[in-house]
């Protein structure tokens, strides 16, 4: 008989076991980016992705009194990051860090660096872009063009 039909037999209680060696304990599962968030789902100001954010003085000073995320983020903001990396460092939704990252810099914990209007659209920009990605080596260490020796 299953355990919970009858709660009047008493099942001893099963012993838990080592972790098996080699195998990294799993952690618990995370907190729903709802309740990171408080419902919110976007920052009033819809911080684009590769807007660049760096602690002040007075976040780090506050650094203890802050709620676990916002720590993190602000503890990961001792040098500039992107909103995109800053996800990406922390394993938080990109949206989470866009509302926290909203709600830091209102409280004066992050100075935010937004990105030019008009720089997505400029051509000379684009053009950079795509010419740094191509420098970049693969993992044989060969550039993208002609598949030569970086």
């Amino acid at each position: 008989m299953r355990p919970y039909v009858a709660p009047d037999e008493e099942q001893p209680a099963a012993e838990p076991g080592p972790e098996p060696a080699g195998e990294p304990a799993r952690r618990s599962l995370s907190v729903r980016p709802f309740l990171v968030t408080a419902g919110r789902v976007t920052d009033a100001d819809r911080l684009p992705l590769e807007t660049q954010v760096v602690a002040t003085t007075a976040g780090l000073a506050a650094l203890p009194s802050l709620t676990f995320e916002q720590h993190d983020i602000v503890a990961a903001c001792r040098e500039p990051l992107s909103l995109a990396e800053l996800a990406a460092r922390l394993h938080l939704h990109l949206n989470v860090v866009r509302v926290l990252a909203g709600d830091l810099r209102t409280a004066g914990h992050l100075t935010v660096h937004a990105p030019q209007v008009g720089a997505a659209h400029d051509l000379s920009v684009l053009r950079r872009v795509i010419d740094g990605l191509r420098a970049v080596p693969d993992s044989r260490g060969l550039t993208r063009d002609n598949n030569r020796p970086a």
